[in-house]
C-alpha cells in the first residue's frame, strides 16, 4: 500500500505532515506534537522549523510556548492534503479493501471532510462511492471510522449508470455534490466530473 514515506524520508516530517494534515484546523504547541509523534523533541523541532521556513506553517508564542499551525496558502496545501487523505484513516482503508468494497470507479471525498471540518449546509455528503458496492463492507469500514473520528459520516452509493443518468438530468443532489471542493481518492476528478 502508498504511504508518504515511500516519496519522503525523513520518517519524523512524515509523522508531523500526517498529524498537520490530518487535523488541519489544529494548532500544535512544540512538546504537544512531542508526545503525539513519540519522537525525540530535538527532531520534531528541526522538522517544524524546515516546514516553517518552506512557508508550509505558520508559528505564533504565546507566553513562553510556541504553537504551529498549517498555512492553506501554501502551494502544495492541496496536494499534500490529497496525499495524506489516501495513506491515512478512512482512505487508507477504502483503498486497502477496494477488491472487497466491490468494483469502485471513484471514491471522493467533499473538501470539508478531508479537513477535518464541521459539514456546511451546502455540503450534501462527506462521501461519495461509485460503482458496484458490496454495502456491507463499506458500511463496516465507515462504522469503524465513525468511532475513531466520534461523529457520523454521511456516504452516498451510486452506480456508474446512476451517476450517468443524474449527470445528464443535472440533478440538483449530484449537482451540489460535485460543486463543491472534493478530494479525489480513487479515479480522477475529471472522469467524475465530465
Amino acid at each position: 500500500m502508498a504511504d508518504l514515506s515511500d516519496i519522503i524520508t525523513s520518517k519524523v516530517r512524515v509523522k508531523v505532515l500526517e498529524l498537520f494534515f490530518g487535523n488541519v484546523k489544529e494548532i500544535y504547541h512544540v512538546r504537544g506534537v512531542v508526545r503525539e509523534l513519540k519522537e525525540e523533541i530535538n527532531a520534531v523541532r528541526r522538522e517544524l522549523e524546515k516546514l516553517e521556513n518552506a512557508g508550509m506553517l505558520r508559528s505564533e508564542n504565546r507566553g513562553n510556548r510556541r504553537y504551529y499551525s498549517l498555512r492553506e496558502e501554501y502551494v502544495l496545501y492541496e496536494d499534500i492534503l490529497s496525499m495524506v487523505a489516501k495513506t491515512k484513516g478512512l482512505g487508507a482503508q477504502l483503498i486497502a479493501n477496494k477488491n472487497k468494497i466491490g468494483k469502485i470507479g471513484y471514491i471522493m471525498f467533499s473538501g470539508s471532510f478531508a479537513r477535518r471540518k464541521a459539514r456546511r449546509r451546502d455540503d450534501d455528503v462527506d462521501v461519495l462511492v461509485v460503482g458496484e458496492v458490496v454495502l456491507p463492507e463499506l458500511a463496516a469500514i465507515v462504522r469503524r471510522e465513525e468511532s475513531e473520528r466520534g461523529k457520523e459520516i454521511n456516504y452516498t452509493v451510486m452506480s456508474r449508470e446512476e451517476l450517468e443518468f443524474r449527470k445528464k438530468r443535472r440533478d440538483p443532489f449530484l449537482q451540489g455534490i460535485l460543486a463543491n471542493s472534493r478530494v479525489m481518492i480513487i479515479g480522477d476528478e475529471e472522469g467524475l466530473i465530465s
